[in-house]
């Protein structure tokens, strides 16, 4: 994991950036096929954007094997 880029990311900014809506990025988080998020603090979530990147990365590795 890179944490070269430590921005975190809140859930509005992880929609655009994954294409996915919020059941889906947490169904996807529970299947284990989605960066988990990180606390905030009590009622606040957030996850690292270099893990994002790397989650985006691997979907066009994948598509470029196939």
């Amino acid at each position: 994991m890179s944490l070269d880029n430590k921005t975190i990311l809140r859930i509005e900014q992880v929609e655009a950036k994954s294409g996915y809506k919020r059941p889906t990025i947490y169904k996807k988080i529970k299947a284990g096929e989605f960066p988990r998020q990180i606390s905030l603090g009590a009622r606040a979530v957030g996850w690292l954007e270099s893990e994002i990147d790397d989650w985006i990365n691997s979907r066009l590795e994948e598509r470029a094997e196939s």
